[in-house]
């Protein structure tokens, strides 16, 4: 099976600063491939290349075969178009409806008719079960149904990747868990690559089929591998401290 995404001798730096240095992984279509390291070690920084918010200052990214980092802009946004994202504070306009803050990307990047528009519109809310809230606004929502609401609007046009960025932030372990169950759901049910950005070890543990743990100090990836291998890794001590929530 070829990568969906495939990153390679990737590094960034920030004003002289080495952020991340010779970075490569691969992700395979239909995994659940999540991205952990403790605070400052370059996590979002590391999705913010793969999502194309940056150009890493060396490196290469391929998404489904096509390389992004030199790609002409008609390329780059047809590249693009393959991720759906969800980052930490949901990302909805708040003087739109729900239905509106979903309609909006079919609306601009699609010629579909206002009917068939709001088929997919109750059906993308309809898989994050809040069906029935289609006139309310982001204010009118907890915590938690603003974050499924995100994740609607992020599968509007049917990317075949979706990026959450720390999903977890701000929530309870209650509501927290549920969306790591909508998280597999949306993997299972409808085939999707996931790429997850995250410190919460219960999540990881609950959602991975692997995992890369990135080191603020070594600046790269130390290991690799399913949640229990890393929980497991007794020969590298802090990554064994990590999946074990023990002291340093």
């Amino acid at each position: 099976m070829e990568p969906i995404v495939k990153v390679t001798n990737l590094s960034v730096v920030y004003a002289n600063n080495l952020i991340l240095k010779n970075i490569n992984f691969e992700i395979y279509p239909g995994e659940i491939f999540v991205i952990v390291g403790g605070s400052g070690c370059g996590k979002s920084t590391l999705l913010r290349q793969i999502i194309g918010l940056e150009i890493p200052t060396t490196g290469e990214i391929y998404i489904d075969g096509n390389e992004l980092t030199k790609a002409s802009e008609k390329e780059r946004n047809n590249i693009l178009r393959k991720f759906g994202i969800l980052f930490q504070s949901s990302g909805l306009i708040a003087s739109m409806t729900l239905f509106e803050n979903i309609e909006l990307p079919l609306k601009t990047y699609t010629k579909l008719s206002d009917e068939r528009i709001e088929q997919i519109v109750r059906f993308k809310l309809s898989l994050v079960q809040l069906s029935g809230y289609e006139s309310y606004f982001p204010s009118q929502l907890s915590g938690g149904m603003k974050k499924r609401a995100g994740i609607a609007r992020a599968l509007a046009l049917d990317p075949p990747i979706l990026c959450f960025d720390e999903p977890s932030s701000g929530l309870d372990p209650v509501t927290s868990a549920s969306l790591d169950e909508l998280i597999i759901s949306l993997n299972k049910l409808l085939g999707l690559t996931i790429i997850v950005v995250t410190h919460d070890l219960a999540s990881i543990m609950r959602i991975a089929h692997r995992v890369v743990m990135l080191d603020k100090s070594e600046k790269t990836i130390i290991a690799e591998g399913t949640p229990t291998e890393l929980a497991n890794k007794k020969e590298n001590i802090l990554v064994y401290k990590f999946f074990n929530r023990l002291p340093e």
